[in-house]
């Protein structure tokens, strides 16, 4: 059975929510009081948790959310790019993703059911684009061959770890280090 169609003005109001949770995560982390997300998106609680009844089902869709995003930019920088730049600028979008997830990363290793799937569907959905832009980087003879998108996936997860007293231009760079050596010299 498909789910139920939204009205315009509650997908506005799931909407609103997904981002402003995205946001407040980044900040306060998933275990931010409710209202301090509701405020945000400009709607009241009992609207959150008609859309959210627990809050493991608003950390998953904000993640599956930001997982479809950075999916879906692999296809048009493609189009917008050659090879090595589209790959650049993708892994700067995968850093940044997965860089600002830091406050989930406790939430997900939980044991909470509701986050089983996570796993399968990040790689799911974010491998393949990785490797479409991999291959054509490769293709081009200026990008090793010897790194598989799933190499650099995990690495970039290692990379991104928090810090002690830096932010996330600190794992970004160490990432720009990281795709800097994979140009053939």
């Amino acid at each position: 059975m498909q789910p139920r169609k939204l009205r315009a003005d509650a997908q506005r109001n799931v909407d609103a929510l997904l981002e402003a949770a995205k946001n407040v995560f980044a900040t306060s982390g998933v275990d931010a009081p409710a209202k301090e997300i509701t405020d945000l998106a400009g709607v009241g609680v009992g609207t959150l948790y008609r859309h959210f009844p627990q809050r493991a089902d608003l950390v998953v869709a904000v993640l599956h959310r930001g997982i479809d995003v950075c999916a879906a930019a692999g296809p048009e920088l493609s189009a917008a790019h050659e090879p090595e730049v589209a790959l650049a600028k993708w892994l700067d979008r995968y850093t940044a993703f997965v860089g600002t997830k830091r406050g989930l990363a406790t939430a997900l290793h939980s044991g909470d059911p509701a986050f089983d799937g996570l796993p399968g569907y990040f790689m799911e959905r974010l491998e393949p684009v990785l490797a479409a832009l991999l291959d054509a980087a490769v293709a081009t003879g200026r990008i090793r061959a010897d790194v598989s998108a799933r190499d650099l996936m995990h690495a970039i997860a290692l990379l991104c770890q928090p810090v002690r007293g830096e932010e996330i231009e600190y794992n970004q760079r160490m990432v720009a280090v990281l795709a800097d050596g994979l140009r053939r010299t």
